[in-house]
This record gives C-alpha cells, sequence and structure tokens, in this order.
C-alpha cells in the first residue's frame, strides 16, 4: 500500500451514488490469495431460486452505507488488506461501478469482481480496473431461463464470458449446481461449452441452503449429486478444476 493513499475520485465522478447493501470487512474467501473486504451493491434482475443474497435484488432510493464511508473505512483498514471486491446483487446494474472501482483502485487496494455476466457491455467497460472476476455461469446457454426466470438470459452470460476471456484479467468461472436445476449430463455439457470457449479455471458449487428462500430446493436431497464420474469428466476438461461442496 501506498503511504499517500488519495480519497479524490475522478472530475465530475459519480462513485458517491453506488448503492452499497452491506459490507464484509474481511475475507480470506471472496478473492483468491487475498484478504479482502467485500462491498455489496444493491440490485439484480435475475431472480435465481438458490440466491443467497435474496435482500439484495431490489434497488432501494437510498443506499444502505454512505460512499464517503466506505472510502473511510478503507483508508483506516489500508495496511491490513490487500483488496476490496465488488459483490452483489449484481455490481454491474450500477452505473457508479466504474467510477468507484477506479476510486478504490486509486487507493492502492486490488480490485476484484464478483458477477453473473448480466450486463455484458459494462462488464467490458470496468474490466481494465480489476484484477480478477469470478463470473457465474447458471447453465447451458439456451437453458438458463429456468434458473434466472429471464427469457434470453443465457445470451448475456455468453457475451460476457466472451469480453472477459478477451480482456485477458484473471479470472474463476463458477456454476452452482442442484440436481433439481442441472441433471448430471447438463454439467457436463456445460463445462465442456465452456472448455470449447477458452475457459481454463472452472468451479462446481454445490448448492447451499444460506438465504434461499426456495422451500423446495431447500427440501430436496443433494446426497450423491453429482457423482464421481461426473466430477471426474469436468475436471478433464480444465486446466484447473474446483469442486466445492460448502
Amino acid at each position: 500500500m501506498s503511504a499517500n493513499i488519495s480519497l479524490n475520485a475522478p472530475p465530475n465522478s459519480t462513485a458517491d451514488t453506488l448503492k452499497i447493501g452491506g459490507m464484509t470487512p474481511f475475507s480470506a474467501t471472496d478473492y483468491p490469495g487475498m484478504l479482502a473486504a467485500v462491498l455489496f451493491v444493491q440490485g439484480c434482475p435475475w431472480r435465481c431460486g438458490y440466491c443467497h443474497n435474496p435482500h439484495l435484488q431490489p434497488r432501494t432510493q437510498e443506499s444502505a452505507i454512505a460512499w464517503s464511508d466506505v472510502l473511510h473505512f478503507l483508508y483506516r483498514r489500508s495496511e491490513l488488506i490487500d483488496g476490496v471486491v465488488f459483490s452483489g446483487g449484481e455490481p454491474a446494474i450500477d452505473p457508479a461501478l466504474n467510477e468507484a472501482i477506479w476510486s478504490v483502485r486509486k487507493m492502492g487496494f486490488a480490485i476484484g469482481l464478483h458477477s453473473a455476466g448480466i450486463y455484458p457491455r459494462r462488464l467490458a467497460e470496468v474490466l481494465p480496473w480489476v484484477d480478477w472476476v469470478g463470473l457465474d455461469i447458471k447453465a447451458p446457454f439456451d437453458r438458463y431461463e429456468k434458473i434466472t426466470g429471464i427469457p434470453d438470459s443465457g445470451k448475456l452470460a455468453q457475451a460476457s464470458i466472451d469480453a472477459m476471456l478477451e480482456s485477458g484479467i484473471d479470472y474463476e468461472v463458477r456454476t452452482t449446481i442442484h440436481p433439481t436445476l442441472l441433471d448430471e449430463e447438463e454439467i457436463v455439457e456445460l463445462a465442456s461449452t465452456l472448455a470449447s470457449m477458452g475457459v481454463n479455471n472452472y468451479a462446481l458449487q454445490l448448492f447451499r441452503t444460506q438465504g434461499c428462500t426456495d422451500d423446495k430446493l431447500k427440501a430436496a436431497t443433494t446426497a450423491g449429486y453429482p457423482s464421481a464420474d461426473t466430477i471426474a469428466r469436468v475436471s478433464k476438461l480444465f486446466p484447473k478444476f474446483t469442486f466445492r461442496k460448502s
């Protein structure tokens, strides 16, 4: 960290309009290899049943945490954390994201971004200021609607992968899986598609009940899912593969 940390945003910045719904002061799991603070941006147009932050889906009139308070918090923690992750909700929904990232990066922090790829154009705009992306991919692109509830949402995710790969940024593509949403052949199909697109770092994440408001998903058993054979088939497709049970 530089000792000369500036809190000044760019001229005519809109960063102070960024709507922050919550903040995690210290996290060792949201940015690989980094101790980071996590800023949760309000708003997401998709309604995935397994969402663990459904309270962040609406866009409220006022930010729960003022941007000036975020900057002062980061200033005080400048020697204690390495990076800042913008998560959500969907952070790219906020038109102030670019300026907010610029302001935090100027303070000397590495920048991480969690995104579902809902806004590929805005994602491409912020990538030059970002060091690492965790991109959530839900399903085979032609079956996205059964997860998100939004027609043609898979096209947006596909365009976001293309933008991310073209940028050359460090990343992880990950998919949350549940047996009532993705069967095992669909998991392999999606993984094969991603590998053919050039994805080389992929993770499968088993559904967690945390935050989930869908009683059917919570009641369904995930015992034995996915099978060891499916995990092995997927792992062979990528130079780097991770399976997370929790």
